[in-house]
């Protein structure tokens, strides 16, 4: 989805914190998989999506704070990649 002008690269923690919840958000949709062909609780379910939208909301999240930190950081004020940044933000809410 980047382009080679517009790719920030990521930091190493950065990497690190955003695998770790996107691990976490896949070992919950599986639990969520399960669940379903276990034929469990609805309210069960309901939870364990829940807790996958967030795992998953949180590293876009991480991945555009990194993005903003990357291009606030090594770039001078660049109009066109603020915004873009700011409409993956928004894509996010």
């Amino acid at each position: 989805m980047s382009t080679p002008d517009t790719h920030a690269a990521q930091s190493p923690d950065a990497k690190r914190k955003i695998g770790n919840r996107l691990r976490r958000a896949h070992g919950q949709l599986a639990a969520v998989i399960a669940a379903v062909e276990d034929d469990a609780h609805c309210r069960d379910i309901v939870q364990q999506l829940s807790a996958v939208s967030k795992a998953v909301d949180r590293a876009g999240f991480l991945v555009v704070a990194s993005a903003l930190q990357e291009c606030l950081a090594d770039e001078p004020a660049n109009a066109e990649r603020v915004d873009e940044l700011e409409k993956l933000f928004l894509s996010l809410a």
